[in-house]
């Protein structure tokens, strides 16, 4: 029961830094665009013109 003491505050402050990077994410805009990722993830134009054809 003593290591309740310890892991208690723990989880606590686990939680409130956990809470606080994802206001920081929020304020500075990191969700402002969640369709670019995908389809940067998808697009193909760094690849040259032979390769984008395929076989």
């Amino acid at each position: 029961m003593n290591v309740l003491v310890y892991l208690v505050p723990v989880a606590l402050a686990l939680g409130f830094l956990g809470l606080a990077a994802f206001l920081w994410a929020l304020k500075t805009g990191q969700f402002d665009d969640l369709d670019g990722a995908g389809w940067r993830a998808i697009n193909d134009d760094d690849l040259p013109e032979d390769k984008r054809r395929g076989p």
